[in-house]
């Protein structure tokens, strides 16, 4: 019987089904504790250990050591890990991976999981049309479950029948008898079929196949996970190439790790698989070189002893990893902060929750970069015409640039919107708009401040030294509420307190009220002409409007704390 196209279609969509299946588990897993694995993250990466056990632990969850690497490099990208953080969690998610290999060997090939699977997906239909949201995610994650090993046992059942087809068998043996040769060829295989798959653990599974069915001996299929090891690192590197340069340096180091593993495995290639194989007869799992049955397991053992060691020796040089990459990979020379994306570039991630934190890092970036402009403004206040010309042109640039990062912002938003959100997300995407448009209106007011500043030096005003100290003591207060305001937009929305928030935003409407009396009274004793006084009072007023949009975006952002 020849292996025709049908049957490799099957194969594919055998596949299809795997992934589709993990895919979905994944995601309902996060809909489930997505919420909670951001704080689980943050908590657990204290020190090296603990990070590594907290890749480790996410990574089994979800069974994917690709969803854990992306995810990472978006907290990273998001400011929610540091370099060093990211890449012992990282470490953790290559031991997390292995248990995927675990799962399939013992349950995929000793019982028929396709059959409690069908069951599995019998009881979660209800939940799947439940009304409550929750339900129906656990309802998806049953159903990613039961897909997951149907689609092992179709691909068990896709794959050639090697009795039926010696010719396939023959083919195999034309490359596996080749020593190191073989080795590196299906190395190679296993990357550029992890790379194409994009899972290891879907490549893993096609191994496991191949070995059960016998195309390949426990050699050359060891030599395949270690392939997979280096493939399941682009998936990584690729949702980096529009992060940020921490992010880069976070993927980058995945790779590094893994190929640095791979290396030092592939130099005493022979001795490991010996170790492994007195190993898996140690454990009565059987000897894989002659026992067909006991590769599965040997396979899945060679796996996570390969990674536990590579983690063990590579842990303590953490810091250094982080000085290579840093090294490898440098911060460009340009305004980074200055409006320009670093968060969302990403894209949405898998839940509203997630997308909508990595929106809120995007927005505090937002922030941190109107306070920059007003500063820039505040330094500007006494350079000369020739020299503010310089700082205004770039000023009236960035002001260009925030009106693009709203819209920016604001599209991505309305995608989240798009999504089905819980009652507490919607509260928290209805501020987010708010608080992009009074971050916008901070950047507008802020450059007619520079405008005035323009004006001024162009009809060649000089302002008497005690104006000039009443605006910059007007600069100070307002400065110190966007620098609150900054700091608010990073905190967790629910837990602000805004009373300091509430002091400035007094402080400055009471100094205005000042200044603008003492203004109308000038203006009577001509302490100043009248030139003089609008471009002055232009400048405090604009200051207090600066001021009031601060106090808007903190009170956005409490609202979402008081409506939970």
């Amino acid at each position: 019987m020849n292996y025709t196209f049908f049957d490799f279609l099957e194969l594919i969509g055998s596949l299809g089904i795997f992934l589709y299946g993990m895919k979905l588990m994944s995601e309902a897993l996060q809909k489930v504790a997505g919420a909670k694995m951001r704080q689980i993250l943050a908590a657990m990466t204290s020190n090296r250990f603990k990070g590594m056990i907290t890749g480790l632990l996410i990574t089994g969850i979800i069974q994917s050591s690709s969803a854990t690497t992306v995810m990472v490099v978006s907290f990273v990208n998001a400011g929610l890990l540091t370099l060093v953080e990211s890449i012992s969690v990282i470490m953790g998610a290559n031991i997390g991976t292995t248990l995927t290999a675990w799962l399939i060997s013992i349950l995929g090939f000793k019982i028929s999981m396709a059959d409690i699977s069908l069951c599995i997906i019998g009881l979660s239909l209800p939940l799947l049309f439940s009304g409550k949201r929750s339900r129906k995610s656990w309802g998806e994650l049953l159903i990613g479950f039961g897909l997951l090993f149907i689609g092992l046992e179709f691909l068990k059942n896709a794959m050639p029948n090697l009795n039926e087809n010696p010719q396939i068998l023959q083919f195999v043996r034309n490359y596996t008898d080749m020593g190191y040769g073989s080795y590196l060829l299906f190395l190679l295989i296993g990357t550029i079929l992890t790379i194409l798959i994009q899972s290891s653990s879907a490549t893993m599974a096609l191994t496991l196949v191949m070995c059960a069915e016998g195309w390949i001996s426990f050699d050359i299929a060891a030599s395949m996970v270690l392939g997979e090891n280096i493939g399941t690192t682009i998936t990584a590197n690729l949702a980096a190439m529009v992060a940020n340069t921490t992010a880069k340096r976070a993927a980058f180091a995945h790779f590094l790790f893994n190929v640095f593993g791979v290396v030092w495995v592939m130099s005493i290639f022979p001795f490991f698989l010996r170790f492994i194989e007195k190993l898996s007869i140690f454990f009565g799992i059987g000897d894989p070189s002659t026992n067909l049955s006991s590769v599965p397991i040997a396979l899945s053992l060679f796996h996570t002893v390969f990674n536990l060691i590579n983690v063990l020796l590579l842990i303590w040089f953490v810091k250094l990893i982080a000085r290579i990459v840093t090294k490898i990979i440098p911060v460009k020379e340009s305004n980074e902060n200055n409006f320009k994306l670093q968060h969302i570039k990403i894209g949405l991630l898998s839940t509203p929750a997630a997308s909508l934190f990595q929106a809120q890092q995007e927005i505090a970036l937002y922030g941190k970069s109107t306070l920059s402009m007003f500063r820039e403004v505040m330094e500007s206040f006494d350079f000369n015409e020739k020299d503010f010309k310089k700082h205004f042109d770039h000023l009236k640039a960035m002001e260009d640039d925030s009106d693009r990062v709203e819209v920016e912002i604001a599209d991505y938003l309305t995608k989240v919107s798009e999504s089905k959100l819980s009652t507490d997300n919607t509260h928290r995407l209805r501020a987010m708009f708010k608080i992009v448009s009074d971050v916008e209106s901070v950047a507008d007011s802020t450059l007619n401040v520079a405008k005035a500043i323009d004006r001024r030096n162009e009809q060649n005003v000089t302002f008497p030294e005690d104006l000039s100290n009443k605006i910059r003591h007007m600069f100070e207060l307002v400065e110190a509420a966007l620098i609150e305001m900054c700091d608010n937009l990073k905190k967790e929305y629910t837990q602000i307190n805004i009373k300091k928030a509430y002091e400035l935003e007094n402080s400055i409407n009471t100094y205005r009220m000042i200044l603008k009396q003492e203004h109308l009274i000038a203006i009577e004793e001509k302490k100043y002409d009248y030139p003089t006084g609008i471009l002055y009072s232009d400048m405090f007023a604009e200051c207090e409007k600066v001021g009031d949009y601060a106090i808007n975006v903190s009170q956005a952002i409490r609202e979402v704390g008081s409506d939970n």
